[in-house]
């Protein structure tokens, strides 16, 4: 803090005082108050960001009560359902990127001294945390928490049964009514999206203040929170405490050990390693799949289970589940609050129920995430064993091929797809898409044409935190980078096994080879603009999947 204050004090600075007065700051402000930057992922079409700037100012009235001076600024917020369906789609992973970009340029220009930084959503929530991971200065993280569910027909209904039911063949007319009620107020979609997933681990990795993250965002509480969220920023910049001094090893892997227990998005799996990277923590697929050997999923979150995220947060949320599998997690690390673990969970009380078990009574005797590999992804593939059908845990069927989620989805709508196929997605990974769109049309159509309990899909994309069934993702090396996946033809026999963890295409090493003489990798689908920068410097999924080419 002291070096950002040469950089507001003394005569050769008058020309940035300057600038903050006539913003409205008073010189006493400027040159004597912590410089808070609030980063501010607003934006107008969405329920998950419409309402961050109520909260916005909560955390600056808290800034401002404790002595300190908050700066909002506003950085990029998209919706990923908005695109689902259109080929944009593909934009939303390089999202992390750009904002976590945005963030850094606006805080490096200002030196603040801290980050108070707002966001809710997939992407965005995850670049806040990225650039909380590359800034390295005092930050921290306000969730604008989940929204309720709705009620049609009498029934709690979410998001996510919309999409479902857009490829299911639902009428107009339904579908109109539909669209009445499952969004009935501001916040993340309550399933365990990316959007929910996220914010839970941004309290185990001391980016969100314990407790907090899941406050549904109708909760008056979330505005509470906010403001002392907001106060207490001053006090992390006092102390000193960095994402570096906060963020260890054990913390990510604490962070790995939580998703399995609630079956967090495989996106998790992106966002975790690329957080690693920029902090020089050494974490691979191979701790993912440690403890997936040692922790099963004990709650029963949509689509794990019948229950929303709201429902999870009054249960106890992130907490609870960190009480139930506080023996395998390390509880000597430092948190946010500068206590540890252990005296934190010391004081949580909890009891066992439907949506938050026990590790000795968990919701499936598997794990919320688990590493496929074989010679089909020799470098990990990834798949939720807790939103495979059981009929699917084990599958072996012939391939059918295809470049894109939209002639996947027309084939199925053709009836071109039939139980026992494989459906085959590539070229759709980090380089291929580029920017590993997510098969939402593929994988609700499945569902949506009653086919998910017959028809496997492997591909190199990934997938949303909604979505179920026996879909295998983020296989590697991907199709772009040669990766067999590019080798397979139609016909093909592929054995998805998600209880040993394999995935192999029944095809010998000969065959392959032969093959492989005849493959040229197609140019790139993006020639410019963040799409093509992202082909050209991210790092491979089992390494984050981030434009970290350092």
């Amino acid at each position: 803090m002291e070096g950002n204050r040469a950089y507001w004090n003394g005569p050769k600075a008058a020309h940035r005082r300057v600038m903050l007065k006539a913003a409205g700051y008073t010189d006493s402000d400027i040159k004597h108050k912590p410089h808070i930057g609030v980063p501010n992922s607003f934006m107008e079409g969405s329920p998950g960001s419409a309402h961050l700037r109520q909260i916005a100012e909560a955390v600056k009235q808290g800034i401002w009560a404790a002595g300190g001076i908050p700066v909002e600024f506003g950085i990029p917020a998209t919706c990923g359902n908005v695109a689902n369906g259109a080929e944009e789609l593909k934009y939303e992973q390089v999202g992390r990127d750009i904002v976590a970009m945005s963030i850094e340029f606006v805080t490096k220009v200002h030196h603040f001294d801290g980050l108070a930084m707002i966001a809710s959503c997939d992407n965005i929530i995850a670049g806040t945390y990225l650039a909380a991971a590359r800034l390295d200065i005092p930050a921290m993280v306000i969730t604008g928490g989940s929204m309720q569910p709705g009620n049609y027909c009498g029934k709690k209904v979410v998001e996510a049964e919309l999409d479902v039911a857009v490829l299911g063949g639902e009428s107009e007319e339904k579908l109109a009514d539909m669209e009445e009620h499952v969004c009935p107020s501001y916040g993340a979609c309550p399933s365990m999206g990316t959007a929910n997933t996220m914010q839970m681990l941004g309290e185990v990795m001391n980016l969100v203040l314990p407790g907090t993250g899941t406050i549904p965002a109708s909760d008056n509480l979330k505005i509470r929170k906010a403001r002392e969220a907001g106060a207490y920023m001053v006090e992390l910049i006092k102390s000193g405490r960095k994402p570096s001094d906060l963020i260890t090893k054990e913390t990510l892997l604490n962070a790995i050990m939580f998703d399995m227990a609630v079956a967090g998005s495989t996106n998790a799996v992106l966002h975790i390693l690329s957080i690693a990277y920029e902090l020089g923590i050494k974490i691979t697929m191979a701790d993912f799949e440690k403890y997936a050997e040692e922790i099963p999923c004990i709650t029963g979150v949509i689509p794990s289970g019948p229950y929303t995220v709201v429902d999870f947060h009054y249960a106890g949320g992130v907490l609870a589940v960190m009480k139930m599998i506080e023996s395998k997690l390390y509880t000597d690390v430092p948190t946010i609050t500068g206590k540890t673990w252990k005296d934190i969970l010391a004081n949580v009380k909890v009891e066992s129920t439907d949506i938050i078990r026990s590790l000795n009574d968990p919701l499936y005797n598997e794990p919320g995430l688990k590493v496929l590999r074989g010679n089909l992804s020799p470098n990990g593939a990834i798949v939720r064993p807790t939103g495979v059908p059981k009929e699917m845990k084990y599958f072996k069927g012939k391939a059918k091929v295809f470049s894109n989620d939209f002639e996947s989805l027309a084939a199925i709508e053709k009836g071109e797809i039939v139980p026992g196929d494989v459906i085959v997605i590539r070229y759709e990974g980090c380089k291929g898409s580029p920017g590993m769109k997510e098969m939402m049309l593929t994988t609700d159509a499945l569902v949506g044409y009653g086919l998910h309990k017959s028809v496997g899909l492997v591909t190199d994309a990934r997938f949303s935190g909604f979505n179920y069934g026996a879909i295998v993702g983020h296989v590697s090396p991907e199709a772009y980078d040669g990766g067999n996946i590019a080798l397979v033809e139609n016909g093909d026999v592929i054995v998805v096994d998600t209880i040993k963890g394999e995935v192999t295409l029944e095809v010998s090493e000969e065959e392959l080879a032969e093959r492989r003489k005849n493959w040229v990798c197609p140019p790139l689908k993006e020639q410019k603009g963040c799409l093509a920068l992202l082909a050209k410097n991210c790092r491979p999924a089992e390494e984050g999947g981030a434009m970290q080419p350092w």
